[in-house]
């Protein structure tokens, strides 16, 4: 391990940050700032764009101890009868105001490099550390989205430039966050004049910092800047999850020198039987679902983000229209536990859940099936 490596492995492991607890499966929510959640469904009472509503989110997972809170970064929606997430709150503004209104949960912002200068990046994200007395964290994403890139009147990089821009941004933020002096930045995208922020973050060195790259030159990104890695599941079966995981945890140890975490995101049908929750997630997907909007999401995510391959987008528009193609977690408040139990055994640290009625799952989740969880050990 090299010795930049493995002061940051040393300094995280001794950090109060909640990412890096001690509890075996750690929890967050996801696209709690944007209309729709994480279901692209037309049901009634799916997440709406209100403040009331993502405040609410954010308290119930605060009452159970959730270390995560992550936004997700959209600028347009997706079409369809819904305009899946087409509706919601910036995430660096949301952050901030949910860092204020909260205690305890790691607070994240997630940007799109095209989209934000670094050195603004930087300041906004400094100034969120110092609202959530340093549990902030940033979740970077290199902008897969095209009609949001070309939005802001750029154009969309090829797949490798991306993460080349990516790394050049992460090391300006980097930069700004630890260094006294000021300095001059010569990179093929960004050129920077006497950079200098001040203050500085809270969290020493700098805030945690997230990514899902899923490619192949998406993960060696992830390896080697980032502190914790988000993997998207391209199957089901146990043992297969579990190679997957390894593989992403033994890249940044063996080619780095680093100590990555490794997180999923998984979404939760709970009923009073298995049957009853099986019904629920057959009307809300099947019945109700906005294939249009999926196929909107997954046809531009696959041709530009790289993550998953061709084959598997059939199967996986189902997951997308159930949970953003997250981990299917479907049954009773045992089988709930018993799934998340599975998760934790094939290598996670931690998980992001979504429900399709959000707040409505949620509070069912604290009330029946969260002591379940703490009685597991896995809280």
């Amino acid at each position: 391990m090299n010795v930049i490596a493995k002061a940051r492995t040393e300094s995280l492991q001794a950090t109060k940050h909640p990412l890096f607890n001690d509890r075996k499966l750690k929890f967050g929510t996801f696209c709690s700032n944007l209309s729709g959640g994480c279901a692209i469904s037309k049901i009634d009472g799916v997440l709406k764009a209100r403040w009331p509503e993502t405040l609410e989110l954010a308290q119930l997972a605060e009452a159970m101890d959730f270390e995560a809170l992550v936004p997700v970064g959209r600028w347009k929606g997706f079409g369809g009868p819904t305009n899946f997430n087409g509706e919601g709150f910036e995430s660096f503004s949301w952050a901030s105001a949910i860092a204020a209104s909260t205690e305890d949960a790691g607070v994240f912002a997630t940007t799109h490099v095209p989209t934000i200068h670094p050195i603004f990046a930087a300041k906004m994200g400094t100034t969120i550390d110092h609202v959530s007395n340093g549990r902030f964290a940033l979740n970077i994403v290199t902008g897969w989205f095209k009609p949001e890139i070309e939005m802001f009147g750029r154009a969309q990089l090829a797949h490798e430039d991306r993460y080349k821009m990516a790394a050049e941004w992460l090391d300006v933020v980097k930069r700004l966050w630890t260094e006294d002096k000021e300095f001059d930045f010569e990179g093929q995208f960004y050129q920077i004049k006497a950079g200098w922020c001040a203050p500085k973050p809270l969290h020493k060195p700098y805030p945690p910092i997230m990514n899902a790259g899923g490619s192949e030159v998406g993960r060696h990104y992830a390896a080697k800047h980032c502190d914790v890695a988000f993997v998207v599941f391209t199957t089901h079966d146990k043992d297969e999850m579990r190679k997957q995981v390894a593989a992403y945890r033994d890249l940044a140890r063996q080619e780095y020198g680093r100590e990555l975490k490794i997180w999923g995101y998984a979404y939760v049908v709970q009923g009073e039987t298995e049957k009853e929750a099986r019904d629920f997630y057959n009307y809300y997907v099947h019945e109700q679902g906005d294939w249009e909007a999926a196929t909107n999401l997954l046809d531009t995510m696959g041709l530009n983000a790289q993550t998953l391959p061709k084959e598997a987008y059939a199967w996986i528009k189902e997951h997308f229209i159930a949970g953003w193609g997250g981990y299917p977690i479907v049954g009773t408040k045992e089988q709930v536990v018993d799934k998340l139990q599975l998760l934790s055994d094939i290598g996670l640290d931690g998980t992001l859940l979504s429900w399709a009625r959000y707040a409505e799952g949620m509070r069912e989740f604290q009330e029946k099936t969260y002591p379940l969880v703490v009685q597991a050990g896995l809280r």
